[in-house]
């Protein structure tokens, strides 16, 4: 009876492997085909621009910020590229507001897809969802024969394909590239002192924690307006997001960059720490919770709308403030901050760990299954790594939107500096360029990018900030399907339970005595196998 049972079961696993091998086989043969069919191949110029010999037309479906251009069919740098590359692309706008809903529609309804999907925003779990679905085309091979300009920064640096690559091996994607010596774009918002304050109160740029609580009770104490109206911020933000990401690397924490505001490595024990739940961040909290609490803080920051934001600091009212660039921000003139530094904490450390990786997204385009020209595809968005791809991106065409200053540097023309018919810099740009959209695929050089990064006083916030900064910046992870599933479930639990608390800890809603329970709950909504799921991933990263 044993011997039979035994034999049945290794008849169906026999039958099961077969079948497996079956369909292994059948999605070679459709990959194999797809290839066989993609109708670019015999069009495709050697390399270079033009792409293809005869046109082709490609429909992309694409997010748009209000910043951005309102009709991509008709935008100076598409039209040029159209010019270049031989290749006209029918843009589908589709606005912020619904976009999520909107994308997920049109990939789940079973109708026909755009060729491709353009900045949309998808999440890491959804690239793979619809990868392994094959809506979404695995990229490797295209990659590797027709994108010789990714492949370059592949070699460069391999810890974007690293980060790029899922683990069932493959790469859906093209991502969002922060190139690695751009620092003043790497490192985001950053810390601003009010000049004149400084030198009234005779105090330079805190370089501590306590430097910097002194500051604030300076500007509280003294009438720096010099009104009596008592309206001085010695801290205000739009964020306080913001605040807690500068004062992070004062308490050692975060220090493997942005794309992890959870998970670092533990300096004690070279391993994956969980940051909320460590002593270091109960320290950082009970420090902010004092400058709340002693109205050394804007005291709405919590809830403060942007526009109110930008209207206090424009009227002076912040003797100091982190964002990105005061100047463009408050209308005030390039000397009146002092930008700030990473600050000493209490327990020696002194970490700029608000640093963006040089992968800064994987989620800039996608294949999707329905195109026909698969290969010049690849070939159009690999064209945005390259020197000339990033600088039509960046900057648009010459004459037309900027022009060669004498040391051989760029700059755009008066019509978007100063535009005569009163658009701001950000408006007139959105006649011309997209790349205020954000999210783009390609790659972001210092020499060509002319946002705010690029400002004379960011530039110097940067340098002042480089020995600060943390060594090593993670990507993302990617997980695995089950893994996915898993994280989407732990993740909505206790990261949102955590910015929860952090607000209340802070604003003193929730006494620090609540701590051990705070750090018991999250315990008990499975932290451990979240742990296990971020140290798998971490695994495979450091391995690959």
């Amino acid at each position: 009876m044993e011997f039979r049972n035994f034999k049945i079961v290794a008849i169906l696993l026999s039958l099961f492997l077969v079948l497996s091998a079956c369909n292994s086989d059948k999605a070679n043969v459709a990959n194999k085909d797809k290839e066989a069919k993609d109708e670019s191949l015999d069009n495709l110029t050697e390399s270079g621009l033009p792409i293809v010999k005869e046109q082709i037309t490609l429909n992309m479906f694409v997010k748009r910020r209000p910043a951005a251009a309102e009709d991509w069919n008709d935008v100076l740098i598409f039209n040029k590229y159209e010019e270049l590359s031989n290749i006209d692309v029918v843009w589908e706008m589709t606005p912020q507001d619904g976009l999520e809903e909107k994308r997920n529609l049109l990939l789940s309804s079973g109708g026909k897809l755009p060729d491709a999907l353009h900045s949309a925003e998808l999440p890491n779990i959804d690239i793979l969802k619809f990868g392994e679905q094959g809506t979404f085309i695995p990229l490797n091979d295209l990659i590797e024969k027709h994108a010789p300009n990714l492949m370059k920064i592949f070699e460069q640096n391999p810890e974007i394909k690293k980060g790029l690559t899922f683990p069932d091996g493959n790469i859906y994607s093209f991502p969002t590239i922060g190139s690695e010596d751009f620092t003043s774009y790497r490192i985001g918002a950053r810390p601003w002192f009010k000049k004149e304050w400084l030198e009234a109160l005779k105090m330079d740029v805190p370089s501590t924690v306590d430097e910097f609580y002194d500051f604030l009770v300076a500007v509280k104490e003294n009438d720096l307006l010099g009104d009596g109206s008592g309206r001085e911020v010695p801290f205000g933000a739009n964020s306080m997001n913001h605040l807690v990401n500068w004062l992070k690397g004062s308490y050692g924490l975060g220090n493997r960059g942005t794309a992890h505001p959870y998970i670092d490595m533990d300096p004690k024990g070279d391993e994956l720490r969980f940051i909320p739940t460590s002593p270091e961040y109960k320290a950082m909290l009970e420090y902010i919770n004092k400058l709340y609490s002693e109205n050394l803080i804007e005291q709405n920051i919590f809830t403060i709308d942007h526009s109110n934001y930008l209207a206090n600091g424009s009227e002076g009212l912040y003797g100091s403030t982190i964002y990105w660039s005061t100047q463009s921000a408050f209308g005030v003139g390039e000397d009146d901050y002092d930008s700030g530094i990473a600050l000493k904490g209490p327990f020696g450390d002194q970490l700029y760990s608000n640093v963006y990786p040089t992968l800064a997204g994987i989620n800039g385009f996608v294949i999707t299954k329905d195109n026909k020209y698969p290969a010049a595809t690849v070939r159009w968005v690999d064209h945005f790594y390259s020197d000339e791809g990033s600088k039509l991106y960046y900057l648009g065409v010459e004459g037309e939107t900027y022009e060669t200053t004498d040391d051989g540097g760029y700059k755009f023309l008066d019509e978007i500096i100063n535009n005569p018919d009163g658009l701001t810099m950000s408006q007139a740009i959105s006649k011309y360029l997209t790349y205020p959209n954000g999210g783009a695929p390609g790659i972001i050089k210092k020499e060509f990018f002319q946002g705010t990064e690029n400002l004379p006083a960011l530039l110097t916030a940067a340098e002042k900030n480089k020995p600060f900064m943390i060594e090593e910046s993670w990507p993302g992870f990617t997980f695995t399907s089950e893994e996915s599933k898993k994280m989407a479930a732990l993740t909505a639990d206790i990261e949102k339970y955590v910015e929860e608390m952090r607000d209340k800890f802070i604003s003193g809603n929730v006494s620090f005595s609540e701590w051990d329970k705070y750090v018991k709950t999250i315990e008990d909504m499975r932290l451990s196998e979240y742990m296990e799921i971020q140290k798998a991933a971490y695994d495979r990263f450091i391995n690959s």
